[in-house]
């Protein structure tokens, strides 16, 4: 099922899943920078597991982008 936004463009399940998949890594590199610069030690742990979490998430969501477009 393909959505149509409010100015007639057609944004296809690829168009959705490459747009989380950009923005999920570019997450991924902003909390793991963040864990480096932290100078509380909490912070800087929270930083990296949501990092890393975030990594798995952009993982997930490259695979199935992979399935609508295999040369992704």
């Amino acid at each position: 099922m393909q959505d149509i936004d409010k100015h007639g463009i057609k944004i296809t399940t690829r168009d959705r899943l490459m747009r989380a998949w950009q923005d999920s890594m570019e997450l991924t590199r902003d909390y793991e920078i963040f864990s480096k610069e932290m100078e509380d030690e909490r912070a800087a742990v929270m930083f990296s597991n949501f990092a890393r979490d975030e990594g798995l998430h952009a993982a997930k969501l490259l695979g199935m982008l992979k399935e609508y477009d295999p040369l992704a």
